[in-house]
């Protein structure tokens, strides 16, 4: 592709994106500049997550019981399947993919995440070197899991290479890639779209992943840096897909361990449910299964903490950002250690006031980079960064 054919599909993407994030928050009310919430004392934050476990109902049916699984491939070409599956409901379904060809690194999520609209099986750069061998300083592969209305490019295209050039085996796929029908919601007419169909059965997807990564490079365990859902759902994993024995190190931006409010909605739809109208339901429909699974007191959130924040074995990094505005309160995604797991809880502005990244553009901080090399290699990269990066933008402010 020439140069000046180059620039004007990244000035589309970035226009695409643009657009799209008009849409997105004109319903939120957000301004541009970021307001942080009043900090959430342990007391209330407690007392919040208690508020939905002790719900006498779900918030919204789960759905999935994601008891028939579909076979899994292994082909090369980005429309390939591996580890998709049914669910007993009827109205479960979607799929996993490769990614095709490589898309070019970004430090702004904005012009990234245009791209992924307009490209939505590219690879972050870095990732999916299936000859990539790993080493005795870096014995374990690292798997870079999207969020949801995400996609493996648009997730990773800034942190995808410098994780790479630490010297580590990066790999990531598309998952939960789910239509209308499938219960996508209205998000999954976009090709960019994806991590929408149910969790448990991204769960599975993420399972058979891994398997594969482990045969390619032989190594006995995994490294997972997780955005958003993609935390949430790896947790799941290592829970009950069997991927406690098979993950070292979980680290997660913006996770929603324990749900989120979404920005109230989550709660307000709790308290309608619990009057017997299924409000939630409805806006199932617009965000898709895993949107609303995501929601303080849903089936999913109640199961994945039932017994306990962590799996014995796990070294946890859990990273939030005071500027979240789709995790929310931030607090929600920190964990508590369980018997044989460590937990490192951060948060992103301790130490560095400057970096007002919120939910989207963390993935795109300097900072955040650095926490994620630290957890990966303590001795190489003990070192943190900090640096300006804006709210919603990233890039230091830049496209």
């Amino acid at each position: 592709m020439r140069r000046s054919s180059r620039r004007s599909t990244v000035r589309a993407a970035i226009l695409t994106g643009v657009a799209m994030l008009a849409l997105g928050f004109a319903g939120t009310g957000a301004d541009a500049s970021p307001e942080p919430a009043p900090a959430t004392t342990e007391q209330q934050l407690a007392d919040y997550i208690a508020a939905g476990l002790n719900q006498p109902g779900p918030i919204a049916d789960s759905g999935s019981a994601c008891t028939s699984g579909s076979g899994a491939g292994s082909g090369n070409g980005s429309g390939n399947c591996f580890g998709g599956s049914g669910s007993s409901t009827g109205s479960s379904g979607g799929y996993s993919s490769e990614t095709a060809a490589y898309g070019p690194p970004m430090t702004s999520w904005l012009a990234a995440f245009g791209y992924g609209l307009l490209n939505p099986d590219a690879t972050p750069p870095g990732a999916n070197d299936w000859n990539c061998k790993p080493t005795a300083e870096h014995p374990r592969p690292v798997l870079l899991i999207h969020g949801t209305w995400m996609n493996a490019y648009n997730g990773f295209a800034y942190m995808g290479q410098p994780i790479k050039d630490a010297g580590f085996c990066t790999f990531t796929f598309n998952y939960g890639r789910s239509n209308l029908l499938e219960g996508g919601g209205l998000g999954s007419f976009l090709p960019g779209t994806m991590g929408t169909g149910y969790i448990q059965d991204s769960a599975k997807q993420l399972s058979a992943f891994v398997d594969r990564v482990l045969a390619a490079t032989g190594a006995g365990q995994v490294d997972i840096v997780a955005h958003s859902q993609g935390g949430s759902m790896s947790n799941w994993y290592t829970k009950f897909e069997g991927g406690a024995a098979k993950v070292h190190n979980l680290i997660t931006f913006g996770a929603t361990h324990h749900g989120t409010s979404l920005d109230g909605i989550g709660a307000l739809g709790r308290a309608i449910n619990n009057f017997g109208i299924d409000v939630l339901g409805f806006v199932e429909i617009f965000v898709g299964h895993a949107g609303i699974q995501q929601t303080i007191g849903s089936d999913f959130v109640n199961r994945l903490n039932a017994d306990g924040d962590t799996v014995a074995g796990i070294d946890y990094t859990i990273v939030g950002t005071r500027y979240d505005e789709v995790t929310n309160p931030y607090d929600l995604t920190f964990l508590r250690a369980g018997p044989g797991a460590r937990v490192n809880n951060i948060l992103l502005q301790d130490g560095c006031e400057p970096d007002l990244s919120d939910h989207l553009t963390m993935m795109y901080s300097p900072r955040a980079l650095s926490i994620a090399l630290r957890a990966l290699d303590p001795v190489g990269h003990p070192q943190l960064e900090c640096s300006f990066n804006p709210w919603l933008m990233g890039g230091g402010g830049s496209l």
